[in-house]
C-alpha cells in the first residue's frame, strides 16, 4: 500500500487527537476529499483508521508492555503512528509485518522525527515477533480488565454491562460490537415481490453480495459495497440505508393506513419513510434546518409525498398537536452505545456524567411530547443504546408517572426475535438486569452478538382511555 495512504490515516488520527470531531464524519470527509484514489486505497484508509480507533485500548496496552516510553508520554504523532502500525501487524494479514515497520520508520523520518526511527522500529518488531502470544490481563484474576482490554471498551462501561448482564452475555456483546458491520438496505415496502426481486438482482449483478435479514423479508445486509449512491435503484427510491433494528421498531408500532403518525426526533428520516409507506399522513420533525433537510432529501428520493417536514424542538410542547397522534414515534437522543461498531469513538467520549445528562434530556422530550398521543394511541419509544438508565428505566418512569400502559411486545415482533429475547432473559437470570414485569413485556433490548442488528431498544406503550 502506498506511503501516501498511511500518511492520510496518520493525519486522520492526529486530527482526532487535536480536535473534538466524530471519527465517522471525519473519515467520510477525508475519503470524499481523496475520491481520486483507487477503491483499494480508500478501503485501506477506512479500515486502518476505523480499526485503530476501535481497538485503541488494546493497542495501547501492548505498546505500554513493549515500549520504555508509556503511550500517554509519546509525542502525538509517534503515538498515532505506533497505534496504526500495531493495528496493521495484528489485524491485517495481507500486509507483511516488515512492510509495516519499514513504512512507519519512513513516515517518522518524513515528519521530522528521524531520531525516533530506531525506537519505532524496535517496539514494532518486538510486537510483531510475539504477536501470536501477546499478554492480556489474567482472565480469572482480572476478569473485568481482561474484557476491557481485549474488546477495547472503557473499564467503567464494561463493569456496567457486567452488572446488568453477567459475564457470558457481556463478552458476547463486546465481541458483537467489534464484529464487521455490513451496510443494511431496507427496500421499499411499496415494491411488490417481483419488483423487489428485480431490484435485488440488479444490485447483485454489480458484484455486491446481498443477504436477506433473518427478521424481515425486505431488509438485506450488503457486503462488498463501495458506495450506496452508485447502486442501481438508489435514485429511483427502491431502498434506503436503515439498520434492521430501526425497521423492527416501526413494525412494532403496527401502523395502519388511516393512522396519523408523528415522528418527533426524525432525522435522517428512516422511521418516517417506513411509516409513510404504511400510513396516509405523517408529520416528521427535528430540531434544526440541517436535520430537516436530511429528512427532506430522503423523502424526495423515496417519493414520500405524504410526509410533512417541520423544524421543531421536541423539548417544547406544540399545543396544536395535543391528542392528535394515533402513533407517536419517539426515537430520542441517546448515548449511542449500541452503534459503536459504526461510530467507533463513541465509547471513548461517553462518561457516567454524560449518560446522566442525556437521561434528563430524554425525560424532557417525553414530558413535552407524550400529550400528542390520543387516548388509545401508541407511543413507540426507542434509542440506539445499551444502557438501562436510558431504556428500561425511562419506560418504567413513563409507566409510573404518565397515562400509559404496557402492551405485550411479542405480538408485534418476528418470532425469531422473540425467541432470542427469551434466550437473553434466561442467560441474565440472577444479574442486576431490570425485572419489572411491565417493562419486560412491552420492550426489547437488541444486543449485537445475540441479535443480527445494532444495539437498539424499543418499547410499545398505549395511552390509557
Amino acid at each position: 500500500m502506498a506511503e501516501n495512504s498511511r500518511e492520510i490515516v496518520l493525519d486522520i488520527l492526529l486530527t482526532l487527537e487535536r480536535e473534538e470531531q466524530f471519527a465517522n464524519k471525519l473519515i467520510k470527509a477525508v475519503l470524499d476529499k481523496y475520491d481520486y484514489l483507487s477503491g483499494q486505497e480508500k478501503a485501506f484508509i477506512k479500515r486502518v483508521a476505523e480499526g485503530t480507533i476501535e481497538r485503541q485500548l488494546e493497542l495501547d496496552y501492548y505498546l505500554d508492555t513493549f515500549s520504555t516510553v508509556p503511550v500517554r508520554k509519546m509525542k502525538p504523532l509517534i503515538r498515532c503512528l505506533m497505534r496504526m502500525s500495531v493495528y496493521q501487524i495484528l489485524y491485517m494479514d495481507a500486509v507483511p509485518d516488515s512492510a509495516v515497520c519499514n513504512e512507519a520508520c519512513k513516515l517518522a523520518g518524513k515528519r521530522k522525527f528521524v531520531n525516533l526511527k530506531g525506537f519505532v522500529n524496535g517496539v514494532l518488531r518486538k510486537i510483531a515477533g510475539q504477536k501470536e502470544q501477546l499478554p492480556l490481563p489474567d482472565k480469572k484474576m482480572q476478569s473485568e480488565l481482561y474484557l476491557s482490554i481485549k474488546y477495547s471498551t472503557p473499564l467503567w462501561l464494561t463493569q456496567r454491562w457486567l452488572s446488568q448482564y453477567g459475564y457470558e452475555i457481556t463478552e458476547k456483546l463486546l465481541e458483537g460490537l467489534l464484529a464487521v458491520q455490513p451496510v443494511t438496505l431496507r427496500f421499499s415496502t411499496v415494491l411488490g415481490k417481483q419488483a423487489l426481486s428485480k431490484a435485488v438482482q440488479a444490485i447483485e449483478e454489480t458484484g455486491v453480495t446481498l443477504e436477506k435479514s433473518g427478521y424481515l423479508p425486505y431488509v438485506y445486509k450488503a457486503q462488498k459495497l463501495e458506495g450506496v449512491q452508485s447502486l442501481s435503484g438508489f435514485y429511483e427510491g427502491h431502498f434506503t440505508v436503515q439498520d434492521v433494528s430501526s425497521v423492527l421498531s416501526v413494525e412494532a408500532a403496527d401502523i395502519q393506513k388511516t393512522d396519523f403518525v408523528i415522528d418527533v426526533c426524525a432525522a435522517p428520516g428512516g422511521k418516517t419513510l417506513l411509516a409513510a409507506e404504511k400510513a396516509d399522513k405523517v408529520l416528521s420533525r427535528d430540531v434544526s434546518e440541517y436535520k430537516c433537510a436530511l429528512i427532506e432529501e430522503n423523502a424526495e428520493r423515496m417519493q414520500a409525498g405524504n410526509v410533512t417536514i417541520q423544524v421543531h424542538d421536541a423539548t417544547v410542547t406544540d399545543e396544536s398537536l395535543i391528542g392528535q397522534a394515533d402513533i407517536l414515534i419517539m426515537d430520542v437522543p441517546c448515548s449511542g452505545l449500541g452503534v459503536t461498531g459504526k461510530k467507533q469513538d463513541i465509547k471513548y467520549h461517553a462518561t457516567e456524567g454524560s449518560l446522566q445528562s442525556v437521561v434528563e434530556l430524554q425525560k424532557q422530550i417525553v414530558e413535552s411530547c407524550h400529550k400528542y398521543v390520543k387516548p388509545g394511541g401508541i407511543l413507540l419509544y426507542s434509542t440506539c443504546t445499551i444502557n438501562a438508565e436510558e431504556n428500561e428505566e425511562i419506560v418504567k418512569w413513563i409507566l409510573d408517572t404518565l397515562p400509559f400502559e404496557a402492551e405485550e411486545l411479542s405480538h408485534y415482533i418476528p418470532k425469531k426475535l422473540a425467541l432470542e429475547k427469551e434466550e437473553v432473559k434466561r442467560l441474565t437470570k440472577g444479574t442486576a438486569q431490570m425485572t419489572d414485569n411491565r417493562v419486560e413485556r412491552c420492550s426489547i433490548q437488541l444486543l449485537p452478538g445475540f441479535m443480527e442488528s445494532d444495539g437498539f431498544f424499543f418499547a410499545r406503550l398505549r395511552r390509557k382511555q
